[in-house]
């Protein structure tokens, strides 16, 4: 979640929105919150007014139980998750700290606290906003906003044995990484902006120059080490597939598919719909169901080639998690847990693990912790077919 920013004709989208909150207040539906209220958060995580605004009843999601939560640490202000399996089986469960610069280890099968990693700096093992995190084999590759770099550990040590794209990267965000022969396709958004207003919002740049939100590098090993490579930049510059505020985003490479959580809410709540290669499908999908910003995305993989897109609704009193079907997008339907409430980063451990034959979500819980959803009580929930991996 970002701060607010200055756009074309937010004053009118603003207004159409309060009709909109009006409308379904009328309906039995969320009532607008008290203009004057304040938010307690830190700068870069003031929510948009007009999410307050628009925030629905969330009732249509199916509630699940949660299995844990971890511990809850307000100062970490924890943004992003992703999970590893140890060669003895034991699943540890990462997540960046923004504001205090450094990685929280979890135990992946009862949420307890096993360890930090890091503190804030620009050396190897060192980190300044962290943010997006992904895990590919024993590898872990950090996103640091503030060092504008993605920094790559080898598990379980946490040995930094890379860093790349400060070079080209300006304020990076989220990341996906799809493994190809030899090495690593690397995806990071980039959610640059031009300066901010009077006011401190940020200011968005114009839709010619969003033509870099989304960086692609290749990354292999090379001798002892590993070499990384920009690739390119994309972004559509049209009003309908322009990128305006990114951080979360997946691919399914089996359809070349790439979803991207578009942040901008003044603009709408939704995912975009790429191909790998970067060109925007004229497809969106979420705006019909999403009352607040959409955020985290994983994918849910069959024997058969099927499986489900997970995407995250962030409301700031319950988060709910849209399914959507792997390859068509027909929506599927939502789940939320009984607690977990503004959640931002969301990552699938899509393997059998201790207390989780069938997988486990993990999901980001209020900017604090973390808390685990069986895979069971979801395709139970939705009624959802059997998935062989």
């Amino acid at each position: 979640m970002m701060k607010n920013r200055t756009i074309p004709n937010a004053a009118l989208r603003a207004l159409a929105i309060s009709g909109l909150a009006l409308a379904l207040a009328a309906c039995g539906g969320a009532t607008a919150p008290d203009a004057g209220s304040a938010m307690v958060e830190d700068a870069e995580d003031r929510a948009d007014r007009a999410r307050e605004a628009v925030r629905a009843d969330a009732a249509e999601a199916v509630t699940v139980p949660e299995a844990f939560a971890t511990p809850m640490t307000p100062e970490d202000n924890i943004d992003s998750v992703a999970s590893w399996t140890a060669p003895d089986g034991q699943v540890l469960l990462l997540a960046t700290a923004k504001s205090t610069h450094r990685l929280v280890v979890y135990d992946g099968a009862t949420g307890a606290l096993v360890r930090h990693v890091g503190e804030r700096g620009a050396g190897a093992g060192q980190f300044d906003r962290p943010n997006g995190i992904a895990v590919a084999d024993d590898l872990a590759f950090v996103v640091e906003r503030d060092n504008r770099r993605v920094q790559v550990l080898r598990l379980p040590g946490m040995q930094t044995v890379a860093e790349f794209g400060a070079d080209v990267l300006k304020l990076p965000y989220g990341l996906w990484i799809n493994e190809v022969d030899g090495g690593y396709e690397i995806y990071v958004t980039d959610a640059w902006m031009t300066g901010e207003d009077a006011q401190g919002e940020d200011i968005l740049p114009p839709l010619d120059q969003l033509d870099r939100r989304v960086h692609r590098f290749a990354f292999a090993p090379q001798g002892n080490g590993f070499a990384a490579r920009h690739v390119g930049a994309f972004g559509d510059t049209s009003p309908d597939g322009a990128l305006r505020v990114v951080e979360s985003l997946w691919g399914d490479p089996a359809n070349d598919q790439l979803l991207i959580a578009e942040e901008d809410e003044t603009y709408a709540n939704e995912f975009k719909v790429y191909d790998l290669a970067g060109k925007y499908s004229g497809r969106t999908i979420g705006a019909e169901f999403l009352q607040a910003q959409a955020e985290g995305i994983v994918l849910k993989t069959c024997a058969d080639g099927s499986g489900w897109w997970i995407t995250t609704e962030q409301g700031k009193g319950r988060t709910s998690f849209h399914l959507f079907e792997r390859g068509s997008l027909d929506h599927v339907g939502a789940v939320a847990g009984p607690t977990v409430a503004n959640t931002d980063g969301i990552w699938l451990h899509d393997a059998p693990a201790t207390g989780f034959p069938d997988g486990v979500l993990y999901a980001v819980h209020d900017d604090q912790g973390a808390v685990a959803i069986d895979w069971r009580e979801i395709a139970s929930a939705l009624e959802l077919p059997a998935c062989a991996r």
